[in-house]
């Protein structure tokens, strides 16, 4: 095989509060041919989320820190493109985690292989990958709503929101979001099909404007956001109720620590558990969710949204999206 130029997203500097452009560098590699038992992938599509921006600080974490002149990690989906004996053939399609690069050697053992007949190969990053799992083991397995219970999610539009929604839809629940457009509103009630939505940005008191939306209280809350929302949240969640802590988005660019939730004392009072959680530690659910995330989009109970960059050089702007409100669902990049 010719030698391969390989484009690759590594990280030049640490950021300071929200990222910028120029903490990221573009830079070109050579690859060789894949040595024995390897794999060469080409991406296709890869991922960008609001946790990476945690593994750009160097600390202690449950993933360890990016490093300064390294290529940055995440989820893709790519085409095996050659072989040298590796445990997939040429032409294979395959999920893992080395994004922000455009091809990258394996030797196949962190890498699945996924059809692309029984889904849109993106699919894979999103409601039947890791974000579809993190919102199924978030809302089941922590949060454990009861037929009849109310659900709130905040940022319920995106992409691991929109799937809550959709699972507290389908176990009976009243399910409540908020989300930061008015298209973002509108899409959760036509095609999401939940009860009642707003836009937080529109509201000058969340607490009221929660409470006008949940009358009869919240029993599950999957806080997705942190900050006001989890304030508003705890004033009016039900005794005995169960708060899932999936992220806190909007602290992830603090530069000084953040007070916590002035009416805290709410969870003692009204006896709340709150619980937080990694989504690797329940990979042994990983075959249940598979086979009821595929039956439930079968049947059409489970939509999503995503928005697409395009081109490797993007990412980085893509994923300072996040944080500015400009991803609608999943954000992804495409890469070919």
């Amino acid at each position: 095989m010719d030698q391969i130029v390989n484009r690759q997203i590594c990280l030049r500097s640490r950021p300071l509060g929200m990222p910028k452009e120029e903490n990221f560098q573009l830079v070109e590699v050579p690859i060789q041919e894949p040595g024995k038992g390897q794999l060469l992938v080409r991406n296709l599509y890869m991922s960008v989320d609001p946790y990476m921006r945690g593994r750009m600080v160097d600390r202690k974490s449950y993933a360890p820190p990016f490093q300064i002149g390294e290529p940055l990690e995440g989820g893709c989906v790519g085409r095996v493109v050659a072989s040298n004996g590796g445990p997939f053939e040429v032409g294979d399609h395959v999920v893992g985690m080395q994004g922000w690069r455009e091809y990258y050697l394996s030797d196949g053992k962190r890498l699945a292989k996924i059809d692309p007949d029984a889904a849109p190969l993106q699919a894979y990053l999103s409601v039947l990958g890791m974000t579809g799992f993190t919102a199924y083991v978030g809302l089941l397995h922590v949060g454990r709503p009861k037929e009849g219970e109310t659900l709130f999610v905040s940022a319920a539009s995106g992409a691991v929101g929109a799937v809550v929604c959709q699972i507290g839809k389908i176990k009976g629940c009243r399910v409540v979001g908020s989300a930061g457009s008015d298209e973002k509103v509108g899409w959760l009630l036509k095609e999401a099909k939940i009860d009642a939505a707003f836009n937080y940005k529109k509201s000058s008191d969340l607490v009221r404007e929660l409470g006008k939306h949940c009358p009869g209280g919240i029993d599950v809350y999957f806080e997705n956001v942190g900050g006001k929302h989890l304030e508003a949240a705890l004033e009016h969640m039900n005794p005995f109720g169960r708060i899932a802590l999936c992220g806190l988005i909007s602290q992830y660019n603090a530069t000084e620590p953040v007070p916590g939730p002035a009416n805290f004392v709410q969870a003692v009072l009204k006896r709340l558990t709150l619980q937080g959680f990694i989504v690797g530690d329940h990979f042994d659910r990983a075959t249940q969710f598979r086979n009821d995330m595929g039956k439930w989009i079968a049947e059409g109970k489970i939509k999503w949204k995503e928005t697409v960059a395009d081109g490797l050089e993007n990412a980085p702007r893509a994923f300072i999206g996040l944080f500015e409100g400009k991803n609608f669902g999943k954000m992804l990049v495409r890469l070919a």
